[in-house]
């Protein structure tokens, strides 16, 4: 049967995310209108179909485009800009939108320069133009900056006494936190630090009275490091006591990162789930995938399935279902 326009509004008002943090967040003027003036607001016109309303939501995970300000700029015989592109048009030809998109790092191609941002804008405004946010996380190809001067919507609030590119996104199944591992532009370490360490503990505490897995994303993987060991952090400068709080935290479902440029998926101790994304941009090793995931929560797990560039490599549309601990 049917749902009258009225009921669909309704619909995708109780299934809309909420932000407990506005920072780090592009949200198309017809949400950002309809989130403040509620049901009297225009949508954007796919908003008003019922197949639309009626379908599980899901999320487009994107990592690493590594857009130069030059779009036709190469990297390992690989134009970023292309890839990016073409990323935003599958993303758009799915049957219906995503709840949200968020690219999960080096945003940037190199040094985090102005017009780099301006190039990485307006490949993604496709995908605002059809109504859906996008959310942004620093990289250590980023620099807040550049980015802030392009993405003045996006930046911290004067409440947020940690500086750092942060926000609470919740959707109907999880509690989303974005993190910001930014240590130093274009040195490849990354840091969480003890100030952010306890921003995410209160973030977490303050959303566990609704019951909802909490999934947290961040640019920097896990990295432990022999004791003793000189040799360079390329991961978490952090990472013991970032693994720690997670551990501590049974909320705290997954997190999903990029940086290293090969995806892949394990569990590690304490049932923390490790989603590392493939790049949109350049590829280190040319066997490997790049492209995006399509991600669908359930109550108590994630479903992620990789679209690769290359729809002939042999992990393209495989999916994984990530069953919470």
């Amino acid at each position: 049967m049917a749902l009258t326009d009225r009921a669909i509004q309704q619909k995708l008002f109780s299934n809309f995310f909420t932000f407990s943090v506005m920072p780090i967040s592009l949200i198309p003027a017809t949400r950002r209108s309809f989130l403040q003036a509620g049901a009297a607001a225009a949508l954007s016109p796919w908003a008003f179909n019922a197949e639309a309303a009626e379908a599980a939501p899901w999320f487009a995970m994107l990592a690493d485009p590594h857009i130069e300000a030059d779009p036709a700029k190469t990297a390992r015989d690989i134009n970023m800009a292309d890839n990016l592109r073409t990323v935003v048009t599958e993303i758009l030809a799915e049957p219906t939108r995503p709840e949200f998109a968020f690219v999960n790092g080096d945003c940037a191609y190199n040094t985090g320069e102005k017009g780099d941002y301006e190039t990485f804008r307006t490949l993604v405004q496709p995908l605002l133009d059809a109504g859906v946010p996008v959310h942004l996380t620093m990289g250590n190809h980023d620099d807040r900056g550049p980015f802030y001067e392009l993405f003045p919507e996006a930046k911290a609030e004067p409440a947020n006494k940690i500086a750092r590119h942060v926000a609470v996104v919740e959707s109907a199944h999880a509690n989303w936190i974005f993190v910001d591992t930014l240590k130093e532009v274009n040195k490849v370490t990354g840091e969480i630090g003890a100030a952010q360490r306890q921003w995410i503990s209160d973030a977490v505490d303050r959303h566990s009275a609704d019951g909802k897995p909490t999934l947290l994303v961040g640019h920097h993987y896990a990295q432990y490091m022999p004791e003793g060991s000189t040799e360079r952090v390329s991961g978490l400068a952090d990472t013991v006591e970032f693994m720690d709080l997670l551990r501590s935290k049974p909320q705290i479902k997954a997190y999903i990162f990029g940086h290293s440029h090969h995806y892949s998926y394990k569990e590690a101790s304490g049932g923390i789930h490790l989603v590392n994304q493939p790049p949109v941009g350049y590829l280190f090793d040319p066997t490997l995938p790049n492209g995006w995931l399509r991600s669908q929560l359930g109550a108590d797990s994630m479903t992620i399935e990789l679209r690769a560039l290359d729809k002939n490599h042999a992990q393209h549309g495989v999916a994984k279902t990530l069953a919470w601990r």
